[in-house]
C-alpha cells in the first residue's frame, strides 16, 4: 500500500478513543464528573487521571523521556487506587490540562522513535518487561478505548449522554419511545433465566 503510515494508523485510533474520553466530561457538573457510579467507584474525572499517569508511564517512562510531571498518587504509603480519582483540591481543568500534556509528551515520543524502538516497563514483570513502541501504542489503544468504554456507561448513567462522540453517536436513528421498549423486552427475556 503506498503512502501507509502504520504509526500515523495507531496513533489516530489512539486520539480518537482520547477524545472520546475527554467529551464524555462535556457538560457534567463537578458533582457528576467526581461521581463514583459502580461499587468499586468509577467515575469520570479519575478515568481522565488514571489515563494521563498511565500514558506519561508508558510513552515517558518507558522509553526514558522523563516527563518531568509530579504524580503524587503513585507515592508509596498512597491509596493503592488515588489515580482513579480527583481530590477536593484537583480540578477537571488541571486534570484535563495533564492528560493533554500526556498526550503531547506521548505523541511527541511516538514521533520521535520508530515503532521497533525498545523500552522497559518497569512496573512489568522481567520476563516481559522488554517492549517495543508497537506494543506500547496497542497497550495504550486497548487501555484507553477500555476506559472509554467505562466513561460511556457512566456518563449514561448520570444523564443519558451516548455516543462516542457530540456528532456521532454510533446508535441507530431511533424514536425517543425505542430505548424503553427495548429495554423492557432485553428484561422479559433475561427474566426467562432468573432463578427463583
Amino acid at each position: 500500500m503506498t503512502g501507509y503510515d502504520p504509526k500515523a494508523d495507531l496513533q489516530r485510533y489512539l486520539q480518537n478513543a482520547r477524545d472520546a474520553v475527554v467529551w464524555k466530561l462535556d457538560g457534567a457538573s463537578e458533582y457528576d464528573v467526581r461521581r463514583p457510579l459502580t461499587p468499586t467507584g468509577t467515575n469520570l474525572l479519575g478515568l481522565v487521571k488514571h489515563l494521563a499517569s498511565v500514558e506519561l508511564g508508558y510513552f515517558c517512562d518507558t522509553f526514558d523521556r522523563p516527563s518531568g510531571i509530579e504524580l503524587p498518587w503513585y507515592a508509596e504509603g498512597e491509596d493503592p487506587n488515588a489515580d482513579l480519582s480527583a481530590t477536593a483540591e484537583e480540578t477537571r481543568q488541571q486534570l484535563l490540562d495533564m492528560y493533554r500534556s500526556a498526550w503531547s509528551l506521548a505523541d511527541a515520543t511516538i514521533a520521535a522513535l520508530p515503532l521497533d524502538a525498545l523500552g522497559r516497563v518497569p512496573w512489568w514483570p522481567a520476563d516481559r518487561a522488554e517492549v517495543t513502541l508497537h506494543r506500547v501504542l496497542i497497550h495504550m489503544i486497548a487501555e484507553t478505548a477500555r476506559h472509554a468504554g467505562h466513561a460511556d456507561i457512566v456518563r449514561e448513567l448520570i444523564d443519558g449522554s451516548i455516543g462516542i462522540r457530540a456528532e456521532n453517536t454510533n446508535l441507530p436513528d431511533v424514536d425517543e419511545g425505542y430505548w424503553p421498549a427495548y429495554r423492557e423486552r432485553l428484561e422479559a427475556v433475561a427474566q426467562q433465566f432468573a432463578r427463583d
